[in-house]
């Protein structure tokens, strides 16, 4: 541990000492230190430079079942007591709440033993590392033959250290990184114009996949879209992008929430233990994954986290669980609680991802004589009381087992219960994002055209 997450341990050990000394019956607090830089530039020339640094800081306490939670950016000593004072104020007045409450001691992660995660590049990268990371990806992606134009190029890098504290005996911080680089471009003339973007986010820099493969795969993609195209109205396989495939996986993540499990609204909620997707479908939760962009070696209310098969076989096999809701159905916390230091935590995924299956992506589309592949989602237009599920999209039409041509404006629909059992996953499975999943095959949908 430095000498930082020391010194804001200590804060917060303070901080809830002072509380419990006024009348808290328990109390925890998190401090959030953040930096980061971010330089962005269009057609060559720079557009912005920002660096950006803030410290939050949250205390909850609890006076008896009522609980509530205060945040400042005001470190000074004064401003800590009128922090308690406000907290403490707010908790004898808001009405009680019989699940609140600190996590069991017994479930807290051990402080001196935490899991290595690899989550901190220690070298903060300058200025012009900056400037020449953008730079390469906007030029490689505007040096591809059909490009027009450039919304921009940007590369960022941001740390955020976060030191957790309890009245009922754990103290530990960690520190986590973010580097990106990322590109948008538009490719044809007046009418007939198409964008498309490629972006690349790590923990580490060295991580960080090419500029100008970045910039690159945006120009082409966006170039592949011209002539784009409405399909006529069928009841077609959908193929899903990786890019987009993983909102398949962040759709059951928000259906086996523990807060939506308990107020009894989520479409999935009497099936625990159940077959949900097809036989041979595995969806992980590792938190501890080294270098994944969601890892932490604790969660937002210092539980002890682990791997967990979410889905096992196609089974469902647990909710995401914080302590709240896992009081309220009778349960044992799965270590999900995140949290601010504005709010209370509530149940959240780390590292999720959809295992690869044994075909390829190509496998998947040969066996095709129609079929949607999606590039592209927009808006949101998911129920997940009753699972149904309607997007926007854009991508390509297949057609005899091979990508055929561009096409936009269509809208897929189905219900999620019906196209989790109709999964087919390909076997190009990359972590690029805190959710991802390969190439998904779901049969049997309704893509809406002219």
């Amino acid at each position: 541990m430095d000498d930082d997450q020391t010194e804001s341990l200590n804060l917060l050990e303070e901080l809830i000492g002072r509380a419990r000394a006024n009348g808290a019956d328990a109390a925890d607090a998190v401090l959030i230190d953040s930096v980061s830089l971010a330089h962005a530039q269009r057609l060559g020339r720079l557009e912005r430079l920002e660096r950006a640094e803030s410290q939050d800081l949250g205390l909850r306490v609890f006076v008896g079942h009522r609980q509530a939670v205060v945040s400042t950016t005001d470190r000074r000593p004064a401003m800590l007591d009128e922090l308690v004072e406000r907290a403490l104020a707010m908790a004898h007045t808001v009405p009680e709440d019989p699940y609140c409450g600190l996590a069991p001691a017994e479930a807290l992660a051990d402080a001196g033993q935490l899991p290595d995660i690899d989550g901190c590049d220690p070298a903060e990268p300058a200025a012009e590392t900056m400037f020449e990371r953008a730079r390469r990806t906007e030029d490689a992606a505007r040096a591809v033959d059909g490009v027009t134009n450039s919304e921009g190029a940007e590369a960022s890098w941001g740390r955020s250290g976060v030191a957790l504290a309890t009245s009922n005996g754990f103290a530990g911080a960690y520190t986590v990184t973010r580097h990106s680089i990322g590109v948008s471009v538009l490719a044809g003339t007046g009418t007939e114009m198409e964008r498309d973007y490629e972006f690349s986010t790590t923990v580490h820099g060295e991580d960080l996949e090419a500029p100008e493969a970045v910039g690159r795969k945006a120009g082409e993609r966006a170039v592949k879209r011209l002539g784009a195209r409405k399909a006529a109205s069928a009841r077609v396989p959908v193929v899903y992008d990786p890019r987009v495939a993983g909102g398949i996986v962040r759709h059951l993540a928000a259906a086996i929430n523990g807060a939506a499990i308990a107020r009894g609204t989520s479409f999935l909620k009497d099936r625990l233990g159940e077959p949900v997707f097809a036989t041979g479908v595995n969806i992980i939760d590792d938190p501890h994954r080294r270098r994944g962009l969601a890892s932490k070696p604790f969660d937002g209310e210092a539980v002890g986290n682990r791997r967990l098969a979410v889905v096992d076989d196609g089974r469902l096999t647990t909710w995401l669980l914080d302590s709240r809701s896992a009081r309220q159905l009778g349960l044992e916390t799965t270590g999900h609680a995140t949290r601010s230091t504005s709010s209370p935590p509530s149940p959240g995924a780390s590292n999720l991802y959809l295992e690869p299956g044994e075909p390829t992506p190509e496998a998947l589309i040969a066996e095709l004589k129609a079929g949607f592949y999606v590039t592209e989602l927009i808006g949101f237009g998911i129920n997940y009381v009753t699972g149904d599920y309607s997007r926007g999209a854009g991508g390509f039409w297949i057609e005899d087992g091979a990508i055929a041509y561009p096409v936009s404006e269509l809208t897929i629909a189905g219900n999620l219960k019906d196209m989790f059992a109709n999964l087919t996953a390909a076997n190009d499975l990359a972590f690029r994002y805190a959710v991802n999943a390969p190439t998904l095959r779901i049969d049997g949908m309704t893509v809406a055209g002219r």
